[in-house]
């Protein structure tokens, strides 16, 4: 029994499951980076499909219609990729010269000197906006509805207050429309978290990439099989590890709701 128990906690313990752990860290960085950027341009398109002037409203409605009608997967994909090259093109017309363009064998980039070495850590900043830009699509049609559901009575009364355009907007319209953005918003806070899973494709080692490699059949020469397929058994404790997120986040999300409601409207539920 003690060495059965020695073998597991050596095993899991060992530094490819330590590495396993370390990556965690990735999700939670790109949920809580591509949220917080999903509502800054939620915040942006529905601002502009909410304004007077018709050329600005056209640009928000094109934003949340064309993002949210294209692949996550295939934007996913689409965004970090067409970055990387426009910054390998914008960097090759400033250091490439005509010798070592004739010089560069590969197609891309135009030469040596404008390829872009990207890392985890840029991977996962491009990651993040990504599911910024997807998910804040999704955001822009929760606020404007939430803004819309303001009562206009509230706006009026604060510009005969004497508040100016921007203190209406800020201090009563946004104030007050959290409360109705809330329960949407934390539905597009849980695709967010879902979509975390497609870090992998991006060449980030997470830990749905991990997971695979830790849990695929395991053979060394030394001592034949070591394990066969174990995949199953990682992937139910990603499964333990996502329900657990959505847990803390209806939990988190509830306690914001009873937070913004109080004292604005009784009748929003909390």
């Amino acid at each position: 029994m003690i060495e059965d128990l020695t073998y597991w906690l050596s095993y899991i313990t060992n530094g490819k499951h330590l590495t396993w752990y370390a990556s965690f860290q990735f999700t939670v960085y790109a949920a809580l980076l591509g949220g917080a950027l999903a509502v800054v341009f939620g915040l942006t398109g529905a601002t502009l499909k909410n304004s007077r002037f018709f050329v600005l409203r056209l640009i928000g409605s094109i934003y949340s219609s064309i993002v949210r009608g294209v692949p996550d997967v295939l934007f996913f994909l689409f965004f970090p990729l067409a970055f990387e090259q426009g910054v390998e093109w914008l960097v090759a017309t400033q250091v490439c010269s005509p010798e070592a363009i004739a010089a560069q064998t590969a197609l891309w980039p135009p030469c040596r000197d404008a390829n872009w070495f990207l890392g985890t850590t840029e991977y996962l900043l491009l990651a993040s906006v990504s599911l910024g830009l997807v998910y804040g699509a999704f955001a822009t049609n929760v606020i404007h509805g939430a803004m819309r559901a303001v009562p206009a009575g509230q706006l009026e009364a604060a510009r005969a207050y004497g508040m100016s355009a921007s203190q209406v907007l800020w201090r009563v319209h946004i104030r007050q429309m959290w409360v109705y953005a809330l329960p949407g918003l934390s539905n597009v806070w849980m695709l967010i978290i879902k979509a975390t899973s497609l870090l992998s494709l991006l060449q980030i080692a997470d830990i749905v990439l991990w997971a695979d490699r830790l849990g695929a059949p395991n053979f060394l020469p030394a001592v034949g099989l070591v394990h066969d397929d174990w995949r199953w058994r990682y992937y139910l404790v990603l499964f333990v590890f996502y329900i657990l997120v959505t847990w803390l986040s209806e939990r988190a999300f509830e306690a914001i709701m009873r937070r913004a409601g109080r004292g604005i409207l009784s009748e929003v539920p909390a």
